[in-house]
């Protein structure tokens, strides 16, 4: 079965900031600078990746200053993160490290009349954006503030952990690796177990010239360079338990197709899942288009490849589309084909040629450049999210912040129960969600 968490009556979280400061590396490291290459720079205008992570436990000042003394340790290595974003006599953008720049900011605040329980609810409400720092805040203003804040927030029985990376530095491999290694430290290790990567140009060595200026402070501009209003979307977490995942991928594999590809992934199969009925919750017309973007990891894809702990972003979208009426017409097979074909396509020529095109004609995407009525996918159940253990146990729950939120966006996370249970954090039209929510298929409900 997939169910849902149950959603609790919104209160005040009476949110007092009690302290700000900035954490460096504990030791000197001197002057550095690494490019940003093709994978990095398209997205400058998109927002910084934003993560809540929840935490039991009643020692909040200890466990803060366990956090802070950790963050100087792992920071020597990962010293990128305590830098900015600046650019050489060329115009070539980089991130830029010297030991007199203040580091990671850390905001320390309190909302002690609410648990730990009270918030990690299916759906997202306003009060959790206040336990994450740099909302609506673009990449590209790292030039002149953090690239990583980290908001730690007392609650009634724990602590809530917001951050914010700046997402032209680093993809959800290595925020994810940055964050395993904090807590290893934290935790008691001598050392990290796998120090990252940090030569971006050996992925890509070709310098590409940007001229961006900030936008006005009240939001991306239209072409006449107006704001446009945001939408009211809904984002909510649907938690699909192991024999839900096992049932979705085993209905996607009982008529292997004649061509004689693969068996379908989980992956593969979840996606197929998640585009039919969300596509039928939109109520689109048969000749509508839609489009499935998987934001791709491309460490082993590229030539040579890369190792699994290369710091920063290296990630493209592959895009697959198709009519509303084929989609739902024909079987799940048909969706997930879609995906594998587009997935198995993406070798290291259609990256090399991607970085090319893009390379001749740069353009800034906006997070929510991702196609016609479309469903994205970032992140991966292969993250470990739950076993960042901080010394105090597993986080509650873990999620994503509203920033690079649109109709469609999902993030894919393993479930807490562990096993192949996987977490969906889906973001839709309020309509369309309420569609998705009585669909039984969807949440394999008898």
């Amino acid at each position: 079965m997939a169910g849902e968490v149950g959603v609790k009556k919104e209160e005040s979280l009476n949110l007092k900031i009690t302290n700000k400061s900035h954490v460096k590396p504990e030791e000197k490291i001197g002057k550095k600078e690494y490019q940003l290459v093709t994978f990095d720079l398209p997205y400058l205008a998109f927002y910084y990746n934003q993560k809540l992570l929840f935490y039991k436990g009643e020692d909040f000042e200890g466990m803060v200053q366990k956090l802070k003394i950790g963050l100087g340790v792992v920071l020597k290595e990962f010293h990128q993160l305590a830098g900015k974003l600046g650019t050489d006599e060329e115009g070539v953008f980089r991130v830029e490290y010297d030991d007199d720049m203040l580091g990671v900011e850390v905001v320390e605040a309190v909302a002690d009349e609410i648990g730990v329980d009270d918030l990690t609810v299916a759906e997202s409400t306003s009060n959790l954006k206040e336990l994450i720092p740099y909302s609506g805040i673009l990449n590209l203003e790292g030039m002149h503030r953090p690239l990583l804040a980290v908001q730690l927030t007392k609650l009634k029985d724990g602590l809530a952990m917001g951050l914010a990376f700046n997402h032209a530095v680093l993809d959800g491999t290595s925020t994810w690796q940055f964050m395993t290694s904090w807590a290893e430290i934290c935790s008691g290790a001598p050392s990290t177990t796998a120090p990252p990567f940090l030569d971006r140009t050996k992925a890509r060595n070709t310098r590409v010239k940007l001229d961006l200026s900030l936008p006005e402070p009240n939001g991306p501009p239209t072409s006449n360079g107006e704001a446009k209003p945001t939408p009211v979307l809904r984002e909510k977490i649907f938690k699909f338990s192991e024999s839900a995942i096992d049932k979705i991928k085993s209905t996607v594999n009982e008529n292997p197709p004649s061509d004689g590809s693969k068996p379908f992934s989980t992956f593969q199969a979840l996606s197929s899942h998640v585009w039919r009925h969300v596509s039928h919750a939109r109520n689109l017309k048969p000749e509508d288009y839609t489009v499935f973007t998987v934001f791709a990891d491309c460490r082993k894809r590229v030539d040579p490849p890369m190792p699994e702990t290369y710091f920063g972003n290296l990630i493209q979208a592959i895009f697959t589309v198709t009519a509303v009426g084929l989609l739902s017409a024909h079987p799940p097979q048909f969706g997930a084909s879609l995906v594998q074909k587009a997935i198995e396509a993406h070798n290291a020529k259609a990256i090399d040629e991607r970085n090319k095109e893009w390379e001749s004609a740069p353009k800034i995407f906006e997070f929510k450049d991702a196609g016609v009525n479309c469903v994205a996918v970032g992140s991966s159940p292969r993250f470990k999210v739950y076993d960042i253990d901080f010394g105090w146990g597993k986080p509650e729950i873990v999620r994503s912040g509203t920033n690079n939120k649109f109709d469609g966006m999902i993030y894919l996370y393993p479930g807490k129960s562990g096993g192949r249970s996987i977490d969906v954090e889906l973001t839709l039209e309020p309509e369309a969600m309420g569609r998705l929510e009585q669909d039984k298929g969807f949440l394999l409900e008898a």
